[in-house]
């Protein structure tokens, strides 16, 4: 899903240093990642299974086939992989209905980049179902378009999604910002060649040259994002 966006550009001449924004959903935009953990152990507790606390930080900021794949292994739950991931697909979205709240930062963030007309591109391992829910809560005026975890064939943390953003915003990936908020999705946004900008939200990310952290989106606006890449490059 795609939502109305003044800033599709083909980008060509004279490149600016900063020529896109590519932004990961959960976590990072929207405060959901207990949301994705309650629904696991809600899920679980049905199948007569209960979670350990420690696995959180395994599963977090994954592919759903990662996350289910291991607490299928961890909890020697007797349920398949598509059966499961339409279970947790399905309890997260019901849990969406009461609301989303984003996470502090994100909407000015998003405002000015639409202001600005700098091409943004909404960049998930969520399932499209629970992406094109989640958008009617962050605004899907504010993406050229969306990218979920379910339409490639490999999705974080490979560099996939994020080269699939770039190419289709016309955009180098040197020159295009990602904000992340999980080891996982740093990897993927690293391994295709962009700046990452990482927001830490449930697990610490390590520090690493070419590498910006910083404690919450409020710490981040256009200036700060064009100052980055002018940094590095």
């Amino acid at each position: 899903m795609a939502g109305p966006s003044p800033a599709v550009t083909t980008l060509t001449g004279e490149e600016p240093a900063l020529q896109a924004v590519l932004l990961d959903m959960d976590g990072t935009l929207v405060d959901t990642e207990d949301f994705w953990w309650d629904a696991e152990v809600e899920v679980f507790a049905e199948l007569g299974h209960e979670l350990r606390d420690e696995w959180r930080s395994v599963v977090v900021g994954g592919p759903m086939s990662r996350s289910a794949g291991f607490l299928i292994e961890a909890t020697a739950a007797d349920i398949g992989l598509e059966e499961l991931s339409v279970l947790l697909n399905a309890k997260f979205v019901e849990r969406l209905e009461r609301g989303v709240p984003l996470m502090p930062g994100a909407r000015r963030l998003l405002a000015e980049l639409s202001a600005h007309r700098i091409p943004a591109a909404l960049v998930s391992a969520s399932h499209r179902t629970v992406v094109d829910r989640m958008l009617t809560w962050i605004g899907p005026e504010h993406f050229a378009f969306t990218v979920a975890g379910d339409e490639l064939a490999r999705t974080k943390p490979h560099p996939d999604p994020y080269l699939t953003a770039a190419r289709r915003l016309g955009a180098d990936p040197e020159r295009c910002a990602v904000l992340e908020d999980t080891a996982t999705g740093v990897a993927a946004a690293e391994a295709a060649g962009c700046h990452v900008v990482a927001v830490p939200s449930l697990a610490p990310i390590e520090p690493k040259s070419g590498r910006t952290i910083v404690s919450s989106l409020e710490e981040v606006d256009l200036e700060f994002l064009r100052s980055r890449i002018m940094v590095v490059r």
